[in-house]
C-alpha cells in the first residue's frame, strides 16, 4: 500500500508539475504577447487619422472607433489590459486625438487618459487689417465658425467690447486650439493678448513721444506696421511720423489713404484719392486716424511709444526691392531721394525682364 501510494503520489507531483510548467509558460507567452502589442506600433496606420473621444463614451465606444480607422492590433482584451494596467480605464479626456504613423497603444491610450489632444495653429499675420483676419479665419479648419454671420459691431459685443472699433484689436501672433474651440475662442485670445502688449509697451513709453493715451500709441503702430518694409526700420519709421505730429506737420502716409478707401482699393493710389478727404486721409487732415488700420505686432508697438530721435521727417523706399528706406531731414533732400527711388526702381524692373 505504502509502495503504490508513493508511486501514485509521485505521478499526481508530476502532473501538477508540468501544469504548473505549461501554464508558466503560457504565461509567459501571453505577457511577451502583451508587450509587444503595447509597444508595437500600428502597422494599419500609414496616414495621419484622428479619433475623437465625446463626452459620455465608454472604452469599449473609443475602441471602437480606434477600430474604424484601421486598426486591427490587438485584442479587446489586449486594449483592455493595456488601459487598466494604465490607469486609463474609464479616464479618457474628451477631445480628438492624432493617430499617427509610429503610434503605439500605449503611446495612444496615455494621450487619452492625459488630455494631450490634437493642436491646431492659426496665425494673425502682422498688418493683416480686420476684413483679412476675418477671412482668414473662415478658412481655418477645424475651427468652429460662430462669427460668420456677426458684422463688425456684433462681433465686439459679442467678445465683451460692445462699441469698441475691431481694427488693431488682436495680436498677431500663432495661436494654438482644438477641434472643439471656435474662431470666438481665438479671437478672444488674441484680443487679450493684444491688450497686455500694449499695457507693456505704453508702461514703458518714452515721456517724450507725442502720445496722449495708449490708443494713440495703437493707431500709431498700426501706420509703422504698414509702411515698413523691414523690422529694424520700424523705430526710425516710427520717429518720422512723431516728429510730425510735434510740429503738427500732416502725416501724408499711404496706408491711411489705402484703408479709407477701403474694399474699393483695386491697387493703385490715384492723385483724386490723395485730394478726397476722408476720416483716414493723412494728406487732407492733420494728425492721427480715428482708429487703428491695421494689425501691429509688438516690435510696431515698441517703436510707436520710443520712436527713434533725429531729424528726419521724410522717408522713401530705396527702390531696389530690399524694403529699404532713405530718411531725410528736409524736402528738398527727400525730392532728390525720390528722383533715386524713381531711376533705381526703373532699373530693377528692367534687370527682372532681362531674367
Amino acid at each position: 500500500m505504502a509502495s503504490g501510494c508513493k508511486r501514485g503520489c509521485r505521478t499526481i507531483a508530476l502532473t501538477l508539475l508540468l501544469l504548473i510548467l505549461a501554464a508558466a509558460a503560457a504565461g509567459a507567452w501571453f505577457w511577451q504577447r502583451y508587450n509587444s502589442f503595447a509597444d508595437q506600433p500600428l502597422q494599419q496606420i500609414t496616414q495621419p487619422h484622428s479619433v475623437e473621444v465625446a463626452s459620455g463614451d465608454s472604452f469599449a465606444r473609443v475602441l471602437r472607433k480606434i477600430r474604424e480607422q484601421g486598426v486591427t492590433a490587438g485584442s479587446d482584451l489586449e486594449w483592455q489590459a493595456l488601459a487598466r494596467q494604465l490607469d486609463a480605464a474609464g479616464k479618457l479626456k474628451v477631445g480628438e486625438y492624432a493617430l499617427a504613423p509610429g503610434t503605439t497603444p500605449r503611446d495612444l491610450l496615455v494621450r487619452m487618459r492625459d488630455g494631450k489632444t490634437l493642436q491646431y495653429r492659426f496665425t494673425i499675420v502682422e498688418g493683416w487689417n480686420i476684413r483679412q483676419l476675418r477671412n482668414a479665419l473662415k478658412a481655418a479648419t477645424p475651427l468652429k465658425q460662430q462669427t460668420t454671420d456677426l458684422d463688425d459691431a456684433a462681433l465686439m459685443s459679442k467678445l465683451g467690447f460692445a462699441g469698441q472699433h475691431p481694427e488693431g484689436r488682436f495680436l498677431p501672433e500663432t495661436y494654438v486650439y482644438t477641434s472643439s474651440e471656435s474662431d470666438l475662442d481665438v479671437l478672444k485670445r488674441a484680443h487679450a493678448a493684444m491688450d497686455k502688449a500694449l499695457a507693456e509697451a505704453w508702461e514703458e513709453r518714452d515721456p517724450q513721444a507725442p502720445l496722449s493715451s495708449p490708443e494713440e500709441a495703437l493707431i500709431l503702430a498700426s501706420i509703422v506696421e504698414k509702411e515698413t518694409g523691414i523690422a529694424e526700420e520700424r523705430p526710425a519709421i516710427a520717429g518720422v511720423f512723431a516728429r510730425r505730429l510735434k510740429i503738427g506737420m500732416r502725416l501724408q502716409t499711404d496706408p491711411t489713404v489705402i484703408y479709407g478707401i477701403g474694399s474699393r482699393y483695386d491697387g493703385n493710389i490715384r492723385k483724386a484719392d490723395l485730394l478726397t478727404d476722408t476720416p483716414y486721409n493723412t494728406y487732407t487732415r492733420a494728425g492721427l486716424p480715428p482708429t487703428p488700420i491695421a494689425m501691429p505686432g509688438v516690435d510696431a508697438l515698441k517703436a510707436a511709444v520710443k520712436p527713434e530721435p533725429g531729424n528726419a521727417l521724410y522717408f522713401v523706399a530705396v527702390g531696389d526691392g530690399s524694403g529699404r528706406h532713405v530718411f531725410t531731414g528736409s524736402l528738398q533732400e527727400h525730392n532728390a531721394a525720390v528722383a533715386r527711388y524713381l531711376v533705381t526702381r526703373r532699373q530693377t524692373l528692367d534687370k527682372a525682364k532681362q531674367q
